[in-house]
């Protein structure tokens, strides 16, 4: 029998980086929220405290941190026609399971979109002429200009360490030149750079290139946020992608916002609890709350006034496709919007060997990088180049840990003591540069429900479909050269070129940023939510994550996540709690 609890104003579906922005901006506002999360209660004390956080093993190998594919994953095809079989095993990208989510094993890299990102048809169509048909390619229905506020929010509470390069319009020397205006510098100054960063940054500088420090959530010195939450400067012990941070020196929503979220009266929060769908009246006008299952099998609904998805970009959709909100995207004739638009990032990089210097990467931070943006966006002219879109170059010093980083040069045998031999003499001589490309919308990549496969519930898993683009190899083909090229002049003793494989393949890892499904635009007919991430369908339902963009920009995704996030909140504090119903008239 369902047990049904007492209707509350907000319940929050998912716990990580927005769960928690939402769960603070809502409590302000005097309202009761609860938020479910299906995986546990994580801490830095109990849950990964600097005597085991280091364990490779743990972590990277057996996927402590990452959802169990035995409970739920996806299915996948690189087109239609091939049918779809499960992953197995995480490989390509990991979700992440428990209280903060993907926030906790992120690396900290908090890159903002351009403002001509906001615009990727529109621009891209003044300045080249038309697009492809198949590019599904459209504009935000937000400017930069309107996230700034929020960007700016979100550095603030995360203690972001960086080099303005637009500060109100004036461009300061050693920041991004190319970046949007900012209202304000960095909460913190940049990290210290390595050897293998000053030797990238002066190989591009003789390229006549920008280089500048990345933007990092991994402290540069102590730090108390506007929240009076403190963090400790990072160790550079190189255990932050795939690991929780056991120094309180990376980002997180446990180092930032929840020791206040927790605190607040008017907050609940229930662990092990897996939502099964969003419950609707019989107009289908307003979601009327949630119906989940806990660990001991129980059913139970929770009503709510506001329903808010904030989990990982594939759970919000698929639950939204489970829950029967909106019209799934089918391909064959591009009608529905639900799925639409999967997107990804389009990956590869450089290695280069010394033999006179020592890198010692293990002194590394997820974040710690020198960045060039000269081919990022439309920063650079696109004439006559056959793609849109661009890729930051950086060279990263994030780890060098040993069971996943065995860096050998080009022709090395894969096993044996050849192989043996060179990861000997190449360990500590060697870094790598990498090429972080733009995923630009396209109508045959796209997710929906698998017609096989199904989770220990019974219910359907979510199906991919996709694979990299003309747009996306040509992109590739353009600007990894210039990154061998900056990787020559760093003055190593050889190269090795990581090129974009002619298909995607959902084994290697490549990067954790999904993006689409659930996008965000001017009307129902282009989109699933409106400008303010409410669903066009249930005007009491609001979308968050990485799902709402139409197009993925060629950086990691978590500051205009978490900028969007703010901006949604805003909204429904200054105007749907005054006025429910649709924030956008069509």
């Amino acid at each position: 029998m369902t047990e049904i609890h007492r209707s509350i104003d907000v319940v929050l579906v998912g716990f990580g980086w927005t769960g928690a922005i939402l769960a603070h901006e809502l409590t302000a506002e005097g309202l009761q929220v609860l938020a479910l999360e299906r995986g546990g209660w994580r801490d830095t004390p109990t849950d990964f405290p600097t005597t085991h956080a280091p364990d490779e093993l743990r972590y990277y190998w057996r996927h402590e941190m990452f959802q169990e594919t035995a409970q739920e994953t996806q299915t996948f095809r690189n087109r239609r026609g091939q049918t779809a079989l499960p992953i197995r095993r995480w490989g390509s990208y990991l979700p992440g399971v428990g209280v903060g989510g993907a926030g906790v094993h992120w690396n900290g890299q908090t890159f903002r979109f351009l403002p001509s990102d906001f615009l990727a048809r529109s621009h891209n169509q003044e300045r080249y002429g038309a697009l492809p048909d198949d590019m599904t390619v459209q504009d935000y229905p937000v400017t930069y200009d309107e996230l700034e506020p929020h960007f700016d929010r979100f550095e603030k509470l995360c203690g972001i360490c960086g080099q303005a390069g637009n500060l109100q319009g004036d461009l300061r020397p050693g920041g991004n030149p190319f970046e949007g205006w900012r209202s304000n510098e960095y909460p913190n100054p940049p990290m210290e750079m390595t050897f293998s960063q000053d030797r990238f940054k002066a190989s591009a500088r003789d390229m006549g290139l920008n280089p500048f420090p990345a933007p990092s959530a991994n402290m540069s010195r102590a730090y108390t946020n506007p929240l009076g939450v403190r963090m400790a400067p990072c160790t550079y012990c190189g255990f932050c992608e795939k690991f929780g941070c056991g120094n309180y020196s990376k980002a997180s929503p446990q180092t930032t916002i929840l020791p206040v979220v927790m605190q607040q009266s008017n907050f609940r929060l229930r662990t092990h609890c897996d939502v099964l769908h969003v419950n609707k009246d019989r107009d289908n006008t307003r979601a009327t709350g949630v119906t989940y299952i806990d660990a001991h099998g129980q059913l139970h609904e929770q009503p709510a006034q506001i329903v808010i998805l904030c989990g990982y970009q594939l759970s919000n959709t698929r639950l939204m496709m489970l829950s029967g909100i909106g019209e799934i995207y089918d391909p064959a004739t591009g009608q529905g919007q639900l799925g639409r638009n999967y997107t990804y990032q389009v990956m590869s990089g450089v290695d280069v060997f010394f033999d006179d210097a020592f890198t010692n990467e293990y002194i590394g931070a997820g974040a710690l990088g020198m960045v060039v943006d000269d081919y990022n966006g439309d920063n650079f002219d696109h004439s006559g180049l056959g793609f849109i879109g661009g890729a930051y170059i950086a060279c990263w010093t994030t780890h060098a840990r040993p069971i996943e980083s065995q860096p050998v040069p080009e022709g090395t045998p894969e096993w044996g003591s050849e192989w043996k031999r060179a990861l000997q003499q190449n360990f500590l001589r060697h870094t790598s540069l990498s090429v972080h490309g733009a995923s630009m919308a396209h109508r045959e990549n796209y997710l929906d429900l698998d017609p096989t496969y199904k989770d220990r519930y019974g219910r359907p898993l979510m199906r991919m479909t996709y694979d990299f683009t003309a747009n996306d190899r040509r992109l590739s083909e353009h600007i990894t050269p210039v990154a061998a090229q900056i990787a020559r002049g760093m003055g190593g003793r050889e190269i090795k070129v990581n090129a974009l494989d002619a298909h995607y393949d959902i084994w290697p890892y490549q990067t954790t940023h999904n993006t689409g499904g659930t996008i965000m635009g001017e009307t129902p007919a282009d989109s699933v939510v409106n400008r303010y991430l409410q669903s066009w369908e249930l005007h009491n339902l609001f979308v968050m994550g990485a799902g709402v963009f139409p197009q993925n920009a060629g950086y990691n995704p978590t500051a205009t996540v978490a900028a969007l996030a703010y901006w949604s909140a805003h909204a429904i504090r200054t105007q749907y709690l005054r006025a429910p119903g649709p924030l956008v008239q069509v």
